[in-house]
């Protein structure tokens, strides 16, 4: 029923509007309490937006991870050089980035090479203080204020809001603040703080554009890291889908997820950090399996005191890779609607002749012993392998740690992102030969596209996860997880088909190929990109489309810049396994104000490389777009939802001075 009441010719106000101005009030009980709200989101809206950092296929590797968000893709040295190009020599600037990177480690070394630490711990704070102010301009007091360690707040406010220049009438306060600190032995601390808080405030956004999990030993590292960060996002990538799958208690990607970390040597990931007790598959594979050769992994432990049996892990491999293939081809027949019956591998074989036929041709296989394989049943577990399955879902589903990385995934991630502007996402918009997006089939006489497609694969592989255990939604979901990781034209996978049997089992590498979507063939037009721009919600001027999952290669010339730079593949390789095929050890982009920067960066040696020696991993940085007028705050998503509260507290004044709603008397005298 439609209430309103009337209070001039021209105004109205319907029984919720007077809900909701009632509530608002509550918060700003006056009119100067309104007017002040709004002068300061006003302000805000005047601000230059902040720095978005962009990063993809992490893949584990958690050091060079640890380090990219340290020196913000060089956005860090940048601010460096704009503060000290003129006071400074280039070897100076080199010391104080590394000190802001990694202060601890880096004070170590201060200490044993400054004969005068007193002077030093001087200069270091005013230098330190300088960057801080640079990086801090774009943001209110109130949100520095935030972001600062409770035990150094004040101080920290006091330096980087007092002018420090000579002749300022508080020159001798500044200055006697930081004598302060290191009179009573805090200059260390306090150097650590203010680089933390150079850190966090050189970022605004933090943007992960999926595979945190697998090839690397570190995933669970950068998870730990990212909960520590306050803005951030997660778009999922195919290997995180599998991972949020084997969590979920689906057996065929728990099946995948072990193959893939015994394959890669990531055993001590499995067992120490998530609790996966392999003993049980070890026992399993060295029962059932003799020679394994075929399967040996491509990684073997390199640290001391861990076994490195390369027979043990050929077989580990060689029983998991075999239970895998089963579980697929029991999948793809129990979901006749994803048209994948033909990936059912396991059924193809002439188990008597030992060959495969793909294509009409007949292959023979590099492996004929599979003593658990039912030649009238190939999908069949056999009974061994089916109480190992059980015991490993289980290990997985009961992992407090990977539960909630998975949650966290599901929390912090999507499949797609629009922000500000820009259309986030891993893999490909699934397109037909003609450049038309593929429609796919969810429901009798219902098909989806585009944008539609990847809200319903969104909602379902939410399910997959969260849905109650034992219902046909959770079912439903966990056997979507895994389409989505290695499904015919999934968004975050985009081939016809992953070929990890072929690559096991078939010498002639012409079967090993993945065709990929049309999407890819059409990437390089910058039609085709602005058409899938706008479909998505992005219409700003700046507007790109960021992609990770295909490695750009570099070293044969090959641009991470699509469609006249409309699209930006942002995976160059930062995970080491991909390093020999792109040249580089990967991309990352940043977004500030000013426009958008790529960085390709340098193998990450280590830590302590690049404390003692200055090595940073930047190689150098190169302009997606360089904006002709600079991006505020209102041009950008916080601006419209600024604008919408503005919007909402002039319908309070409104209502104020109308008398609709009564101001606070008590509260209005006592400003």
């Amino acid at each position: 029923m439609f209430i309103a009441m009337s209070v001039s010719v021209n105004k109205t106000y319907s029984a919720a509007d007077l809900k909701f101005l009632n509530l608002l009030s509550e918060k700003f009980p006056t009119i100067a309490d309104a007017t002040t709200e709004i002068i300061n989101l006003e302000a805000i809206l005047n601000l230059p937006k902040g720095t978005e950092h962009f990063l993809t296929d992490l893949h584990g590797e958690y050091e060079a991870f640890r380090h990219v968000l340290k020196n913000a893709s060089g956005v860090i040295r940048q601010k460096v050089h704009e503060v000290f190009n003129n006071t400074l020599r280039e070897s100076e600037m080199t010391e104080l980035c590394t000190l802001i990177y990694y202060p601890a480690e880096k004070l170590q070394l201060i200490k044993q090479k400054e004969s005068n630490l007193d002077d030093w711990y001087k200069v270091t704070l005013n230098q330190l203080t300088e960057v801080c102010r640079a990086v801090s301009v774009k943001y209110t007091r109130s949100k520095v204020r935030k972001m600062l360690p409770p035990d150094f707040s004040y101080v920290i406010q006091e330096l980087l809001h007092e002018s420090d220049s000579p002749g300022s009438p508080k020159q001798s306060y500044f200055n006697g603040i930081l004598n302060s600190i290191i009179s009573i032995g805090r200059a260390d601390a306090f150097i650590i703080a203010m680089s933390n808080v150079i850190q966090c405030l050189t970022i605004d956004r933090l943007h992960i554009i999926g595979d945190i999990f697998d090839r690397g030993p570190g995933p669970h590292f950068i998870f730990d890291t990212l909960a520590q960060y306050k803005m951030y996002d997660i778009q999922w990538g195919n290997h995180d889908i599998l991972w949020m799958g084997a969590a979920a208690g689906s057996p065929v990607c728990v099946a995948t997820a072990v193959k893939n970390c015994v394959q890669y040597d990531n055993l001590d990931m499995l067992e120490n950090s998530y609790g996966i007790n392999l003993l049980p598959l070890a026992v399993f594979s060295t029962e059932r399996y003799g020679d394994a050769h075929v399967f040996a992994p491509r990684k073997l432990p390199e640290e001391p005191f861990k076994p490195r049996d390369t027979e043990l892990y050929s077989r580990m491999h060689k029983a998991i890779s075999v239970i895998m293939y089963k579980l697929e081809g029991q999948l793809v027949h129990r979901r006749r609607e994803y048209g994948m019956e033909d990936r059912d591998m396991m059924s193809r074989v002439n188990w008597g002749a030992g060959t495969i036929n793909i294509d009409g041709t007949d292959y023979p296989l590099r492996d004929t012993d599979f003593p658990t394989v039912y030649p009238n049943d190939p999908t069949k577990l056999s009974e061994e392998e089916a109480a190992l399955m059980e015991q490993l879902c289980a290990a997985f589903m009961h992992s407090e740690k990977l539960q909630a990385h998975a949650r966290f995934l599901c929390s912090a991630g999507s499949l797609y992102l629009k922000r500000n502007g820009n259309l986030l996402f891993h893999g490909c918009v699934p397109c037909n030969r003609d450049g038309s997006f593929m429609e796919f089939e969810v429901g009798k006489a219902v098909t989806l596209s585009g944008k539609a497609y990847f809200d319903y694969a969104d909602r379902l592989a939410r399910q997959g996860l969260l849905a109650p255990e034992g219902s046909e939604e959770r079912e439903e979901g966990r056997d979507y997880l895994w389409y989505l990781w290695c499904g015919r034209n999934s968004p975050v996978f985009g081939r016809d088909h992953i070929a990890t049997f072929e690559r096991a089992l078939i010498e002639d590498k012409a079967t090993w190929k993945e065709p990929k979507n049309h999407y890819y063939s059409y990437t390089d037009e910058e039609e085709f990109c602005r058409k899938i721009l706008p479909s998505f919600g992005c219409d700003k001027p700046w507007s790109r489309i960021v992609n990770g999952h295909v490695p750009v290669k570099a070293k044969e010339g090959e641009s991470p810049l699509k469609g006249h730079g409309r699209l930006v593949v942002i995976d160059g390789g930062f995970c080491r396994a991909y390093q020999s095929q792109t040249g580089i050890a990967g991309y990352t982009m940043f977004f500030n104000s000013l426009g958008m920067r790529l960085a390709a960066h340098e193998p990450f040696t280590s830590i302590e490389d690049a404390v003692k020696n200055g090595r940073d991993i930047t190689s150098h940085t190169f302009n997606v777009d360089e904006l002709s007028h600079r991006v505020m705050v209102a041009d950008i998503d916080t601006g419209e939802e600024i604008q919408s509260r503005i919007d909402d507290l002039m319908k309070l004044l409104e209502a104020f001075r109308d008398g609709i709603i009564k101001v606070d008397q008590a509260k209005a005298k006592q400003r």
